[in-house]
């Protein structure tokens, strides 16, 4: 063992022994408990950064530690490498999206090496190559099939300089994020999965779901938004039609003054012929976006139709308006306005001057003014409502029910907010539809004998549409069915559809036969640990789990849910700097390059740069970020430290599911705390190491030593599996090596008895603390037991005769607060533990005379009530 601490040569020397002996492929074991620990994987946007790191040393912390415990251990690592990403960067750089992917795939991996991950490469995938999405494409055509996957049109948001839809995070201020066009609303024929028909079984199911955060499961429930609610039917005042509207408040329907529908509903449609105001309105309409939060946000515009439906109980005229905050795609593209208890249609209302009825008294009470306050929306007793008056929200809705049906003008209904999924894009990188259109046959799935469609990797976009749709050699086929000349489809799929089923894949990655492997996947599945961003909490997770249904239903898979336990980590974040530029702007600057000066309690009291001794704002602490110049290259600082240190710090700083604050003294305390770990591990080995205590006499600061390791012991491993609160493993080494250190330093342990102690706490303490720097650990435990390896060993048992005590430490309170403590041995008689107690020079001074009352709790308190 080398005398100083030197991270370069010792965790190369690891990650070579274990790649070598390929100590971390998983193989199925019969007979042995098995657990699959995976964390999201990553976009290969060519660098990691702080929070893969955090993400990808909490997955392995958790799979050494269990491997550890004796389970058989699946961590597997991938790319998610389809995106637009890839097609920006092609085009800024003028190569080809999959050349910039793989390239940067090769250097993150190299990366995520350094990092010592106990990763089972074998088992790597790419998202972007043919073998993964053959097996895609394939369980969509039997998904076509069956009707799970369909066509329609449907409202998108359509960049008209780019010819792509975008999603709604994608259009700023009306704008496309990339090009700067105003977006329109497009009606596209699109490909959906019917997700709805699985809408109450993801409902029900997060009950399954002990292991997730309850914020998470939540969130969840109220995008899939199930609602018990009731259809009315509005008759066209001249009989002709009706208006459907789905209302949750149908105790509010005799509030109703006015209808709203969508700009693109057939009412607006036939209204507008002849009416050039109103194809004026519905074209600006239909340029907005069509997202849910930028609809609750935007000015409520409309204009009157001209068209009047009439009210099914009252028998009133309604006039219908087109309202730029219906969508179409949402129910029936038409709502019932009650605005005296709705605020959209209160504001509405108010702009347009139309009627507004109160009709449920609310603990606002009757009358509805502004400002509009939420009470006016809540639950109360009908009141202006006619044979309704004076019943509360659930006897209203039945005899609404039993009114409207016997009316054939309404019934009950359940409604989800969650809608279908539409998956086609029209991008080049991503995943080919495996459809052909045929003039003759329709809409034909590619045979499986002719998958994959493979997408060619050597184009170079240009941002004007998808360039597969000026590829005739592309395009350009047979139909499968007719043998007549067809055409291929050349919209991709959402990328969020390769991430909803890897977890699967990796269970038998290399599978030629079929999308997994049936064995394998029932081994492996569920994922007994996942980990990843709270961002991915909804969509992410959402789709996952309705992938693992659908592949349930296929028979692929077993068992309802893919994902046992979820541990949403928290984002690594940084004080930001900048100055403001000439133009308005600001010119971010690094915390590297800046003096800071804090007071006393570590409050920041200057910041000046590092280059011109000038001061620099500070804008606060926020998540890393390249755009804000705060973020750290982990490269630099495994480089400059090492892996181990990066690593304890990640795990030393915070909870996991908790923000991490960077600190460069910090990092710098980890590996100090390294260095000490190493030179006590060094002076113990150059002494000669020996056997580690198993039994035999032993002083009394030697039992409390192994009383301190043993009790470290059944914490940390509770903290580990439990709590899964490193930090506070971290924490109790540290304490027990303080310990161990003070009593090296009083000679407390240079008998043999106290060397073979010191062993046991070594050996002990770098088991323990190798699954968080597992380098570190590994040669050390070389030394201290040579020939045997650290990764074959198992976790350390408490040793239960450790924790009997001669002594224990007993409180002492006086009228409820702690005043002291006292040490006796741990059959001392009451009588002598309470004058022990009263005579503690501490005590003695909130003591006057005789004390009225002494409880003794054994072996835990002394009470003095005085």
């Amino acid at each position: 063992m080398i005398e100083l601490y030197t991270p370069s040569t010792i965790e190369a020397a690891a990650q070579q022994h274990w790649e070598k002996n390929q100590v971390f492929a998983a193989i199925e074991k019969a007979g042995q408990p098995k657990y699959y620990c995976l964390s999201m994987f990553p976009y290969p946007s060519g660098k990691l950064h702080m929070g893969h790191v955090r993400n990808y040393t909490i997955g392995d912390v958790l799979s050494r530690f269990h491997a550890l415990n004796g389970f058989n251990v699946m961590q597997p690592m991938g790319w998610d490498a389809f995106g637009l990403p890839a097609e920006n960067a092609a085009m800024k750089n003028s190569v080809a999206p999959a050349e910039w992917t793989y390239s940067n795939i090769e250097y993150m991996k190299t990366q995520l090496k350094s990092l010592g991950l106990a990763v089972d490469w074998n088992r790597e995938i790419a998202t972007c190559k043919p073998d993964y999405y053959r097996w895609e494409q394939w369980l969509f055509t039997r998904l076509f099939e069956k009707g799970v996957i369909y066509k329609k049109s449907g409202t998108v948001n359509w960049d008209p300089v780019d010819q792509t839809v975008l999603a709604n995070e994608q259009v700023v201020d009306g704008r496309g994020w990339r090009s700067g066009a105003v977006v329109e609303k497009r009606e596209i024929p699109m490909y959906y999965f019917k997700i709805t028909d699985y809408a109450e079984q993801l409902l029900q199911d997060l009950d399954q779901l002990d292991g997730w955060p309850e914020q998470v499961k939540t969130m969840q429930r109220n995008w899939i938004g199930k609602s018990r609610g009731m259809d009315v039917v509005f008759p066209y005042a001249d009989g002709t039609e009706s208006l459907t509207v789905y209302t949750t408040r149908p105790d509010t329907l005799m509030g109703a003054t006015y209808v709203a529908v969508a700009a693109e509903h057939p009412l607006a449609t036939s209204a507008a012929v002849g009416n050039a105001d109103l194809q004026a309105f519905i074209a600006e309409c239909k340029s907005g976006s069509v997202a849910e939060v930028d609809m609750a946000t935007m000015e409520k515009k409309g204009m009157d139709s001209g068209h009047k439906v009439r009210h099914p109980l009252t028998g009133d005229l309604l006039p219908v308006w087109v309202a730029n905050y219906v969508l179409m795609n949402y129910g029936t593209g038409a709502v019932m306005a009650v605005p005296a208890h709705d605020e959209r249609d209160f504001a509405f209302a108010h702009k347009y001057n139309l009627p507004i009825k109160a009709v449920i008294e609310t603990p606002a009470g009757r009358d509805v003014a502004e400002p509009w306050q939420d009470a006016y929306g809540e639950h109360g007793v009908l009141f202006n409502s006619g044979e309704f008056d004076g019943l509360n929200f659930e006897q209203a809705y039945d005899a609404m029910a039993a009114k409207l049906s016997a009316q054939n003008a309404g019934a009950p209904k359940t409604q989800y907010r969650l809608r279908d999924w539409g998956i086609s894009r029209q991008r080049y990188w991503g995943c080919p539809i495996p459809i052909i259109h045929c003039d003759a046959c329709g809409d034909v799935p590619v045979p499986e004998q002719d998958l994959p469609v493979v997408l060619p990797e050597d184009v170079i976009p240009d941002g004007a549409g998808s360039p597969l749709a000026r590829m005739p050699e592309f395009y350009e086929t047979i139909c499968p069915k007719c043998g007549a000349a067809a055409k291929r489809e050349t919209d991709t799929m959402d990328t969020f559809v390769e991430s909803s089923w890897y977890y699967a894949r990796y269970a038998s990655p290399k599978c030629e036969t079929g999308l997994v492997d049936k064995a394998a996947s029932d081994h492996w599945l569920p994922v007994d640990q996942y980990i990843g961003g709270i961002e991915h909490a909804i969509l992410h997770l959402l789709y996952a789990r309705f992938f693992h249904k659908l592949m349930r239903d296929e028979g692929l898979v077993s068992g309802d849910e893919p994902f046992k336990k979820l541990l949403t980590q928290g984002m690594v974040v940084c004080e930001t700097f900048y100055r403001e530029m000439d133009n308005g702007g600001k010119d971010w600057i690094n915390f590297a390059d800046v003096e800071i000066e804090r007071d006393a309690k570590g409050k920041m009291i200057s910041a000046v740069s590092k280059a011109d001794g000038l001061p620099v704002m500070v804008a606060g602490v926020e998540k890393m970020s390249k755009s804000k110049n705060n973020g750290v290259d982990p490269q630099e600082l495994i480089e400059l430290y090492g892996a181990d240190t990066a690593r304890l710090f990640m795990m030393f700083a915070s909870p996991p599911e908790q923000s991490l604050e960077w600190s460069d003294a910090g990092a710098e305390g980890a590996h100090r705390f390294l260095k000490r770990f190493w030179k006590l591990a060094f002076d113990h080995v150059s002494s000669g190491v020996v056997a580690k205590y198993t039994a035999g006499e032993i002083s009394k600061e030697q039992k409390a030593l192994r009383f301190a390791l043993h009790t470290a012991i059944a914490k940390i491993s509770d903290d580990y599996s439990r709590r899964q609160q490193f930090n506070t493993v971290i924490a109790a080494v540290m304490e027990l090596l303080n310990m161990y250190s003070g009593m090296l330093n009083k000679g407390q342990l240079a008998d043999g008895a106290g060397k073979a102690i010191a062993q046991e706490v070594l050996e002990a303490a770098a088991l323990m603390l190798s699954p968080i720097v597992p380098h570190i650990c590994e040669a050390i435990w070389t030394a201290l037991v040579p020939e045997t390896g650290l990764l074959k060993q198992s976790w350390p048992v408490v040793d239960t005769t450790a924790l009997v005590q001669d002594e224990i430490e007993m409180m002492i309170q006086v009228n409820g607060k702690l005043r002291g403590s006292i040490r006796v041995a741990k059959d001392t008689p009451k009588e002598q533990i309470e004058a022990l107690a009263l005579a503690h020079e501490h005590v003695q001074k909130f003591i006057e005379g005789t004390p009225k009352k002494i409880i003794v709790v054994p072996g835990r308190l002394v009470s003095i009530v005085v």
